[in-house]
């Protein structure tokens, strides 16, 4: 696919993911990883797509709450743009996430934007409830903000991807062994930093000690990811079996 049809892909896909069309399924498509698998599709680049997109989920990992309805930061307009950037400009993982940070900063005063708007459809509804009329309400909650939310959320995608490519191969081209190097770094950090922020949000220091476990049973039993989720999972039912056990007695 043409670097235009990518940006308006991902312009659309932006779009229809904010929607929140069911809390499951939105949620789902908010994702990096999720995003990378599109990304992967149109552009036949799977591999790197993927590579890109699960760092970028470690990152945002621990982004699991949203105090006063408002989110820290926005994983969607990281993953929109990062992961397609960093498709076609040739990077690699590390810098393509180091340089999608920014991004997800800026989606926080998008969505702030959105929800000013939103203020407008909320009259009209209060209006259109006064006259009774039910298909008003229904297009000042669902039709009109549909509206509003492409008009402000499909151009930035659509700029930033279709006249960035050019920008981020240059930006790559030109930048110093020692400055790349640090992105690299970066770009290491920020996934052990959503590890950290999970372990956060979780909260629980009797939970540490599994954290632990996992974490030495890979580095030095050289268990893989999947084995070492197996055992876990067959431990934690085995605790709760005894747990339920004691419970009984």
């Amino acid at each position: 696919m043409s670097v235009l049809g990518i940006a308006i892909f991902m312009g659309f896909y932006y779009w229809f993911c904010r929607l929140r069309f069911g809390y499951t399924f939105s949620s789902a498509l908010l994702q990096p990883v999720t995003i990378a698998v599109f990304v992967g599709l149109i552009t036949g680049e799977m591999a790197t797509s993927m590579k890109i997109g699960a760092g970028l989920q470690l990152v945002y990992m621990g982004v699991t709450s949203t105090p006063g309805g408002n989110v820290p930061s926005d994983p969607a307009l990281a993953g929109c743009i990062a992961i397609p950037l960093g498709v076609a400009a040739g990077m690699n993982a590390e810098t393509a996430i180091a340089l999608a940070v920014p991004f997800g900063v800026l989606g926080v005063f998008v969505d702030q934007l959105r929800r000013s708007t939103n203020a407008i459809w909320v009259h009209m509804a209060d209006r259109c409830a006064e006259k009774a009329d039910t298909n008003g309400i229904l297009r000042a909650a669902f039709l009109y903000p549909a509206i509003a939310g492409f008009i402000i959320r499909f151009p930035i995608v659509f700029i930033i991807d279709y006249f960035g490519v050019n920008a981020a191969q240059k930006l790559i081209e030109i930048l110093p062994e020692w400055l790349s190097h640090s992105f690299e770094v970066m770009g290491g950090i920020l996934p052990a930093l959503g590890f950290a922020i999970t372990l956060t949000v979780i909260g629980k220091k009797s939970l540490i000690p599994f954290f632990i476990i996992g974490f030495f049973a890979v580095l030095y039993l050289n268990l893989g990811t999947m084995a070492v989720a197996i055992f876990a999972v067959c431990f934690a039912l085995l605790l709760n079996l005894f747990k339920l056990k004691e419970e009984e007695a």
